[in-house]
């Protein structure tokens, strides 16, 4: 997503109560996690246990109370109960960064996007687009006609086709990069989610991404 010409990528990590791993792997990847806690219905045990994954992290949390277009919404009430977990809003003389939304309407998304840009420039977040790659991986599968594929999300540095790779256990060289529309690329600057033919077989999700200078560092750090 691109707002005021700043490009925000976002990782959704399902609120299911059995995500328990993905939530966790989520919060250790990201820099800015965003709680997002439905107005008519409140904190719920995977909500206190995404603040808890967030904290132990370290990383700053931005709170979306959705379903605000509801007639029994009540996002005071959300706010009164996240007190209890030490995320204070703003009007309650905190400084959680609040913002009542409606997915479904569409409504105060600007101010939402607004408060993670806001939160990135308080921290003063930036990284380096010179140096080889790194990442993480997401997931990765066999695909029937294309082999294994990794999808990764880049922490710093720019990969390129042609990169040679390691990941735990697999290595390969990127024969190409798709991005989240199904475009072909050349390069895939830092935040960029990209989609990875070349590896030599499946991945493991959360796994840490790193580009190597030749095809035989590659194979010797993935055997060891």
């Amino acid at each position: 997503i691109e707002s005021n010409s700043k490009k925000l990528t976002f990782i959704d990590t399902p609120g299911h109560a059995a995500f328990t791993e993905m939530r966790a792997r989520g919060s250790k990847l990201t820099d800015i996690v965003v709680l997002v806690v439905a107005a008519d219905d409140g904190v719920k045990p995977q909500t206190v246990e995404s603040i808890r994954h967030a904290k132990a992290a370290k990383v700053p949390i931005v709170v979306a109370i959705n379903k605000c277009d509801l007639p029994d919404a009540d996002p005071q009430k959300i706010k009164n109960q996240l007190l209890e977990h030490e995320l204070v809003a703003e009007d309650l003389s905190g400084d959680t960064l609040m913002v009542e939304i409606s997915a479904k309407k569409k409504m105060n998304l600007d101010k939402l996007l607004e408060a993670i840009i806001l939160q990135a420039e308080i921290l003063d977040l930036k990284t380096d687009f010179q140096s080889k790659a790194t990442g993480i991986v997401l997931e990765s599968k066999i695909d029937i006609g294309r082999g294994p594929v990794a999808n990764i999300i880049i922490t710093s540095g720019t990969l390129k086709k042609g990169d040679f790779f390691v990941s735990g256990l697999k290595w390969g060289k990127v024969r190409a990069l798709i991005n989240d529309q199904g475009k072909n690329l050349d390069n895939a600057p830092p935040s960029t989610p990209i989609e990875i033919l070349g590896i030599n077989g499946a991945a493991k999700s959360g796994d840490d991404f790193i580009v190597l200078d030749s095809e035989k560092e590659a194979k010797i750090l993935s055997e060891n």
